[in-house]
């Protein structure tokens, strides 16, 4: 140990809190599958966002309908009313609306608990401690929102002169309200960034499901162990049944997390400056041929030559940091026991192509495959159209011949798809929050749309009696607010790069973000809003002009 710290090596000890673990641990090898903090955030963070989409919706609509309240507020202020009372009575109506949506929003979260329990893998339940706890913050939430999005209608419209009101003169329309198409940059800004975020997401997923991982994981049957004496039986009778076309009997499999690592040396003398630290898999003659790994030089191990017990298969990674000119026949040392007495001596048969044996999280690092018996687990490599009678000839070669044992099983490719679950449970939940924004944003931009085209029925009528048509009318209405939802994508672009691209660099392996991402979910902002847009236009564009201008 102290030639071990003087060589400048050490053992460090982590701890951390057990109610942490669940979400902050990054440890492999947990008693169960661990969350991650990281989507905690990110979800709080959409949620958020989606609430400030509607505050923006509230405000917007607001104001936009301020001239309907305008003569409310200058008789009040004319019979004496103070602004502060105008400002209360606003922001109540407010924090009104938010209570009632508050408790809407409750039962509706009640009701769709049990899908979102499906769709996240979850067991949540409403509890009366989780109730206690839940309304207080409840109650808190709504002064705030309700506060948040009625405080700007309240000074605005609490702030009108009596004077211009009673006499007309008040501004309405679209036209003129900055703040108001702020509002409608950031909302759009916000929907188009969760648009990126899920085509990035549900892209790196895809690549991940068709990255070459350079073993083939398809059609492999693995029953798992661990086997005693029958083992080595259990495998020679299946490799007899039809369809099954090769078996390898050891638990070291790139799909269960399988660690054991351990240092080798290019001499016997032990330096531990000049160890190579890898990772070392026992496996049987028949593992390499049964995931379909490639070798690039040498041979596979082979039971009928007897040196190849101290044999060495490695990977490029390992050939690599070896540094030999050419690693086969090389030999390598490893200590037999934790004292390094003694050396044992390996010589390398073959290099094989690297593959991914963990997650496509992490780089792939240095392995070296030993021949001996692993009795964890038997895989099979199988090919037959009938895989349920295929389970039963398995199942019952191994009832006959390891009856004390459960017979489990799983297929290789469902356990990779597992490694990827969250992300794929988080794609989904991405997708239902980006769908759930761009709803709440177009109902916003319909009734700013509506209110504009209310607000110029007058002039569409003049122009329709000039000769416009219908589809120059829709263009005059839809252009000011698609030049908005272009400011957004500009807004919003580069901001979704910088924190998908953050997202990204939790793989080794990744999908560089293609710039279609940042065109379709553009493109795609832009006919949204024109279609929510053209509505209303083409519904005030079809309106009679007599009626529009009857009364004048």
């Amino acid at each position: 140990m102290k030639k071990f710290e003087q060589s400048g090596d050490y053992f460090k000890l982590n701890l951390i809190p057990l109610k942490k673990i669940h979400l902050e641990s990054n440890s492999v090898g947990e008693l169960a599958a661990n969350g991650n903090i990281q989507y905690v955030y990110i979800f709080s963070a959409i949620a958020i966002f989606i609430l400030l989409i509607a505050c923006v919706n509230f405000m917007n609509l607001s104001t936009a309908r301020s001239s309907n309240r305008a003569r409310e507020v200058g008789v009040r202020k004319v019979l004496g009313s103070p602004r502060k009372y105008l400002i209360a009575q606003f922001l109540t109506e407010s924090i009104m609306v938010t209570l009632a949506a508050a408790v809407i929003a409750v039962f509706v979260a009640l009701a769709l608990l049990p899908l979102f329990n499906q769709m996240a893998a979850k067991e949540l339940t409403v509890t009366s401690h989780l109730v206690l706890r839940l309304v207080p913050v409840l109650l808190a939430v709504v002064l705030i929102i309700g506060f948040l999005a009625g405080s700007y209608p309240a000074l605005f419209l609490s702030g009108f002169q009596p004077i211009n009101v009673l006499k007309g003169k008040l501004a309405a329309g679209f036209k003129g309200g900055k703040l108001r198409s702020f509002l409608v940059v950031s909302q759009f800004a916000i929907s188009i960034f969760l648009i990126i975020g899920t085509l990035v997401i549900y892209n790196q997923l895809k690549y991940i499901q068709s990255k070459d991982l350079g073993y083939n994981r398809t059609h492999v049957l693995i029953v798992w162990g661990p086997f005693g004496e029958s083992a080595r039986a259990i495998k020679d009778e299946v490799k007899h049944i039809a369809g099954v076309q090769n078996a390898t009997l050891t638990m070291c499999l790139p799909t269960v997390n399988y660690g054991n690592s351990t240092s080798f040396f290019k001499d016997p003398m032990v330096d531990q400056k000049k160890a190579l630290l890898t990772q070392e898999w026992t496996v049987d003659a028949d593992y390499i041929n049964t995931l379909g790994i490639n070798m690039l030089s040498g041979r596979n191990f082979s039971k009928d030559i007897l040196t190849d017990s101290t044999a060495l298969v490695i990977n490029e990674s390992a050939a690599k940091l070896l540094n030999f000119t050419d690693p086969l026949n090389q030999f390598l040392y490893a200590p037999a026991d934790n004292m390094a007495t003694k050396m044992n001596k390996y010589h390398i048969i073959g290099v094989m192509k690297d593959f991914n044996f963990k997650s496509l999280r992490e780089n792939v690092t240095p392995l070296l495959l030993t021949l001996g018996e692993d009795r964890g687990a038997l895989s099979m490599k199988i090919n037959s159209s009938n895989i349920p009678l295929l389970l039963d000839q398995v199942k019952d070669k191994f009832k006959q011949l390891a009856s004390d044992q459960q017979f489990r099983y799983s297929f290789m490719d469902e356990d990779f798809d597992s490694i990827y679950r969250a992300e794929e449970r988080m794609g989904k939940i991405f997708i239902t929050f980006t769908s759930l924004a761009i709803l709440i944003a177009c109902l916003g931009l319909f009734g700013l749309a509506a209110y504009a085209a209310e607000q110029r029925t007058k002039e569409i009528g003049i122009r329709k009696v000039l000769g416009a048509n219908v589809a120059t009318i829709v263009r005059m209405l839809s252009v000011d607010f698609i030049k908005l939802v272009i400011i957004s994508i500009l807004i919003a672009s580069p901001l979704a790069w910088f924190a998908m691209q953050k997202w990204l660099q939790g793989f080794a392996f990744r999908q560089e973000i293609q710039w279609w991402v940042f065109a379709v979910a553009g493109l795609g902002a832009v006919l949204i809003a024109f279609i929510t847009i053209s509505f209303q236009s083409i519904r005030a564009a079809l309106a009679n002009s007599v009626t529009s201008l009857h009364s004048d």
